[in-house]
């Protein structure tokens, strides 16, 4: 984690690296398995309050894997071109090192908010109903941020 960036004419500030965070559709989060192998999944979540928040399921490779360690990667790419006759790419991304946890009673609300908030803005009304009904339903979690990096060629 503590690594310094090969490539630092491509580093971007804390700032523009929230900024792809912010903007980003989907991530991919990175954890540990007890048997000691990485697990990545694209997911949907939601940058806000400089935390990142995420729902699952209530069981699975992903709950597993945060129970065994906490300490987690996000990646979320922004804006990309393929320069085809400069056999290269521009691109922006965002990497996260951190520490996932389950989050629970008005933090969990709070999160699952801001999921309807980016997610579904037009269906807010019947969105808070949901939660109000189904969060029991879902897992949420929070990712405390330690480190954040974005990298660019444009």
């Amino acid at each position: 984690m503590k690594r310094d960036m090969r490539k630092t004419e491509r580093e971007i500030s804390k700032e523009e690296a929230k900024d792809i965070l912010l903007k980003g559709e989907y991530g991919v989060l990175a954890t540990i398995s007890d048997e000691g192998y990485p697990y990545a999944l694209p997911l949907s979540y939601v940058f806000a309050d400089d935390i990142i928040y995420i729902h699952g399921a209530k069981e699975g490779h992903k709950l597993d894997n945060i129970n065994f360690s906490s300490k987690v990667s996000f990646c979320v790419v922004g804006d990309t071109k393929v320069l085809s006759e400069k056999f290269s790419t521009n691109y922006e991304s965002a990497i996260v090192f951190g520490k996932a946890m389950i989050i629970e009673g008005e933090e969990k609300t709070h999160a699952l908010k801001h999921l309807i908030e980016k997610y579904s803005p037009d269906f807010m009304v019947s969105g808070l109903k949901y939660i109000e009904n189904d969060q029991h339903r879902t897992t949420a979690f929070k990712i405390e941020i330690e480190k954040i990096s974005g990298k660019a060629r444009r």
